[in-house]
């Protein structure tokens, strides 16, 4: 039976970072679909502006997945419903969705952790769009992504790295 696995949370709760780790390594998940990794390899110094064309590509991508279904997961803040259709879409093709929240205990910790990440060279988030997207993603967390998924798990990634 085929897996998505949905790495989720606001920004900078640290999705990316964990699934390059959680997928591969405790998932056995190779596939790994997300918008912001497209961007970058499609401009590198400037993955900002290639986000239209990377959200195609993306949705290309999870529809031929799930048509050879394959174990894949999406990163994604949950700030959409649009994620509601690809659940079902792939639900309705054998597979059963796992979703990881990772959870930050407030905004301003989204946006001190936004602006670390762009002091590395990463790429920024808009400070209102970083406590909009908390916001409405908390509420879609439970309000529509945790009801359609067979299993969900909420991981608390508040506390400060350890050097």
């Amino acid at each position: 039976m085929p897996k998505l696995y949905i790495i989720s949370g606001c920004n900078g709760a640290g999705k990316t970072t964990a699934s390059y780790t959680i997928l591969p390594e405790m998932l056995a998940c190779r596939e790994f679909v997300n918008a912001d990794e497209i961007a970058r390899g499609l401009s590198p110094f400037k993955p900002e502006s290639m986000s239209i064309q990377a959200g195609k590509i993306m949705i290309e991508r999870i529809s031929n997945l799930i048509s050879n279904g394959t174990d894949f997961a999406i990163e994604t803040t949950l700030a959409t419903k649009m994620y509601t259709k690809v659940i079902r879409y792939a639900q309705e093709r054998g597979y059963k969705v796992t979703l990881l929240f990772f959870w930050l205990s407030v905004p301003n910790l989204a946006v001190e952790r936004v602006k670390m990440r762009v002091a590395s060279g990463g790429h920024n988030i808009e400070e209102k769009t970083i406590r909009r997207r908390y916001d409405i993603g908390i509420k879609n967390l439970f309000s529509l992504y945790i009801p359609l998924c067979e299993y969900w798990m909420i991981i608390n990634n508040s506390t400060i790295p350890q050097e």
